[in-house]
């Protein structure tokens, strides 16, 4: 995946950009009958301006996963990943797994729209392993058994 050349956002567009991410996750989280408790900061990170992985712990002493941004808001539960990078390839596998049920489903294959998001969702479950995959990105979170 060639790196694209992003404009430099302002610290404000950064704030702003986590803020509306964070905002989106909470609400997302209160649509499906999730109450989050605190976001463990420590363990979610930001692409800025594609894609955030927050780790929400929920009023129910439960931990999880959420991603958004330029990506469909997806959730799963803590124990699919040690790690936000680890967690950003469980939903690219996830989201081609989608895709392929679509593609694979008789009764989608005449329905242009199911077909456009199943390319969707394999466009951005590429974008996400890709992603997970660039070591640069991820030199602030060690991996586990490196000092």
């Amino acid at each position: 995946m060639a790196e694209a050349q992003q404009p430099q956002m302002t610290q404000e567009e950064v704030s702003t950009w986590v803020r509306t991410q964070f905002q989106a996750a909470n609400k997302y989280l209160a649509e499906n009958g999730i109450i989050s408790d605190q976001v463990l900061t420590k363990e979610s990170r930001y692409l800025i301006p594609h894609v955030a992985i927050w780790k929400f712990s929920t009023r129910d002493k439960k931990q999880l996963w959420l991603v958004n941004g330029d990506v469909p808001t997806d959730v799963a539960g803590a124990q699919v990943a040690k790690d936000a990078r680890g967690a950003l390839r469980h939903f690219s596998l996830q989201w081609q797994l989608k895709a392929q049920a679509i593609i694979n489903d008789p009764s989608t294959a005449t329905d242009v729209e199911k077909q456009k998001y199943a390319n969707y969702l394999v466009n951005r479950a590429e974008n996400l392993y890709a992603v997970s995959d660039q070591e640069n990105l991820w030199h602030s979170q060690p991996e586990e058994g490196n000092s």
